[in-house]
């Protein structure tokens, strides 16, 4: 029986205050089950990064559980949620967010340097050989493409292991050739390793390599897709779920 990696109950999340106070999660309920692939979708200001950002630990909902690996996050002092999103959760970037003065292999292996431990080359090589990137090890991010870029960010957020991976628009500044790659190779980790991907974005070609896709509106939960997905079916399933506009 497959078991949820990550949890989330009864999610909301506010920013502002006043006349300024936006409600960017409200009430989300939902669960990402391990060795699976989720693509959360929506409108510009739906709640999707934030409901990334929050089941990540990045940010604290003002009310709601989430859980990840079977540990509460709102249980957490600052320093253990620090060391969880370390050891347990890996995060891809749309910017990528490499360190343009450290090669390939080192700002993979930047994480355990951060967790104190002095990585072995075995597990670099390992994670940069997983994502086809065994011979650019000695390369810097300026040497690299966009898309060689991003296959080094996901190197990085899978060294240490982690239970979950969350991508925020990780296909969001390559072009369409360097994004199949990468969304080819978020699919295989998935498929051939077990791996639990949440990823955001605005694409529904992007969001097709997904086994599901959950689409929030207004910081809610509008609807939700069981694969076999396409571009189209999820193009038009959002067409339906997006609300009107009002006049």
């Amino acid at each position: 029986m497959t078991t949820d990696t990550v949890t989330l109950t009864g999610l909301r999340a506010v920013y502002g205050s006043g006349s300024r106070r936006v409600t960017a999660l409200d009430g989300v309920t939902t669960s990402f089950a391990g060795g699976t692939f989720t693509a959360v979708m929506g409108p510009s200001g739906s709640g999707k990064s934030t409901l990334l950002h929050c089941a990540a630990g990045l940010d604290r909902p003002v009310a709601g559980v989430v859980t990840v690996d079977g540990i509460r996050l709102d249980e957490l002092a600052e320093d253990d949620l620090t060391r969880l999103r370390r050891d347990r959760i890996g995060f891809v970037f749309q910017a990528f967010n490499l360190i343009s003065s450290l090669t390939a292999a080192q700002n993979v292996e930047l994480p355990l340097r951060l967790a104190g431990r002095r990585p072995a080359d075995r597990e670099v090589a390992a994670a940069l050989a997983a994502v086809g990137l065994a011979d650019r090890a000695r390369h810097r991010p300026s040497e690299l493409s966009g898309g060689e870029q991003q296959r080094v960010a996901i190197a990085r957020a899978l060294v240490t292991r982690p239970a979950v991976v969350f991508a925020d628009e990780p296909t969001g500044a390559l072009d369409s050739a360097a994004s199949r790659q990468v969304l080819r190779l978020l699919r295989a980790l998935v498929d051939e390793h077990g791996q639990t991907v949440v990823m955001v974005t605005h694409d529904p070609a992007a969001a097709a390599y997904a086994d599901r896709v959950l689409l929030l509106a207004d910081g809610r939960l509008a609807d939700e897709l069981a694969g076999p997905l396409t571009a189209a079916s999820v193009a038009a399933r959002i067409a339906d779920a997006t609300p009107e506009p009002s006049c």
